[in-house]
């Protein structure tokens, strides 16, 4: 990352070519502006794309319906690293990053009804208009209104609903790391946040709380199944206990971070896998549960390779994403089994097993991007009486101001680091029990909290 600000579009032929076309095809229509105003004369901290910490306007009320928030809280997310490695299409430089994020009320606009100045409020990752056919259903994450890709229409059909902080693929808006956003359709897409559950915990509903929860419901885990999860990351770890608390008799969790596998084992009740240590998970997945398991959750992504053909072939631009590990879960689901998959695949991948798909008589499913607010006032009562704990998982406490150093540890898994709060100048004490304050910077990270 470097100093500048100026729009650039940053290397990478998938990304350069992707803005080509979208400047070709032109914006899609739609119900809000990721071109807000600004306060005059007001500054804030952000982190953008190739701009590491830079100043940027403060942005001000555009729409009748947005409302400006002071970010007490942020963090650095795993799909996050896609755009870290240029994996995501659309970026340009002077984008203001971050999907998940938990504020302060700043400023409504008039025809605003839901919150008011003051209010804590957590976002939810992506931006639904509230009124159009998906929103309508509850899929307030396919809301067709908010995304101005074309690039996206043309490669999916439609696209999905904008994201904070994701992109231009993504509709171009201003995330949340940063001290200031500006939140369209604030009464759709912010929460108030109660007294008694602390930011700590509530950020985690802007995303990660949401979308584990959302990729069991889609692997159809009930009472008495089995189920195997690929990745044991923040949203896999979650993504065990919503299972362990439907009742599943079994959760299988693969990866091959030893501190995670231990947590997953010890907090959760896991049969942990390291595919180091056992190289064929298929095998050693079936010495648990002969006939196969019963639901698999893929929570690793796209950018994880094993073997050197498709490590090769993401190289050298052949295929966008590896089949890998949707194949060893094709492999190891039973017979009419269920796969979710919540990790983020974007375009292409070669080698599927296609054939197991049909012939096993699978149920391959696509969790897309979860939707937030169908799951999220549930889910709110859930962390309150205590069912829920999002800190399981929370490891550190940072500053916004070493967001490109936590970016550099986050993606080396180094000294711990998993899932983390950023705090910036408006945050409060932190609450009992959560970590106390790390730096990078001054080489004093606390240990981990959880691992």
């Amino acid at each position: 990352m470097d100093s500048h600000d100026a729009k650039f579009t940053p290397p990478g032929i998938t990304t350069t070519a992707a803005n080509q076309v979208q400047k070709a095809l032109g914006d899609r229509h739609t119900s809000t502006t990721n071109k807000p105003n600004y306060r005059e004369g007001e500054m804030q901290l952000t982190l953008q794309w190739y701009g590491n910490k830079v100043e940027a306007p403060v942005p001000a009320i555009t729409d009748p319906t947005d409302v400006i928030c002071k970010v007490t809280g942020t963090t650095v997310c795993g799909s996050d690293l896609h755009l870290y490695h240029k994996e995501i299409m659309q970026l340009q430089r002077g984008d203001i990053l971050g999907h998940e994020w938990i504020g302060i009320v700043d400023e409504v606009g008039s025809e605003i009804k839901n919150v008011k100045k003051g209010d804590r409020v957590v976002a939810s990752f992506q931006i639904a208009c509230g009124t159009c056919k998906y929103c309508q259903e509850g899929l307030s994450s396919m809301c067709g209104t908010t995304n101005t890709s074309s690039v996206q229409d043309k490669l999916y059909g439609k696209g999905f609903a904008g994201m904070f902080g994701y992109s231009h693929f993504a509709g171009g808006f201003a995330g949340g790391q940063a001290e200031y956003v500006r939140c369209p359709f604030g009464d759709v897409n912010l929460l108030k946040i109660p007294d008694n559950v602390p930011d700590e915990k509530a950020l985690f509903l802007s995303d990660i709380v949401p979308t584990s929860y959302h990729s069991v419901l889609c692997a159809e885990v009930t009472e008495g199944k089995s189920v195997a999860i690929w990745g044991a990351g923040p949203i896999g770890l979650y993504a065990a206990k919503w299972s362990k608390l439907a009742g599943a008799r079994r959760v299988i969790i693969i990866d091959n971070v030893k501190e995670r596998l231990a947590l997953a084992a010890e907090k959760i009740g896991c049969d942990p896998i390291n595919f180091d240590e056992d190289t064929d998970v298929v095998a050693k997945i079936y010495e648990l549960e002969p006939e196969g398991v019963d639901c698999g959750i893929d929570a690793a992504a796209f950018r994880y390779t094993k073997g050197i053909l498709h490590s090769v072939q993401r190289a050298i631009g052949m295929e966008t994403d590896s089949s890998e590990i949707v194949n060893e879960a094709l492999r190891a689901v039973r017979k009419f089994g269920t796969i979710s998959l919540v990790a983020d695949y974007a375009a292409f991948t070669n080698q599927f097993l296609i054939g197991a798909l049909m012939e096993k008589g699978i149920t391959l499913r696509g969790a897309g991007q979860a939707p937030v607010q169908k799951y999220w006032k549930d889910l709110l009562k859930k962390i309150e009486n205590g069912e829920f704990d999002p800190t399981i998982i929370l490891s550190h406490r940072f500053r916004l101001e070493e967001f490109a150093e936590l970016y550099e540890a986050f993606d080396k898994k180094e000294m711990g680091i998993m899932k983390t709060y950023v705090e910036t100048k408006f945050s409060g004490p932190r609450a009992d029990g959560t970590p106390e304050l790390s730096s990078l910077k001054a080489g004093d990270v606390k240990r981990s909290n959880v691992l």
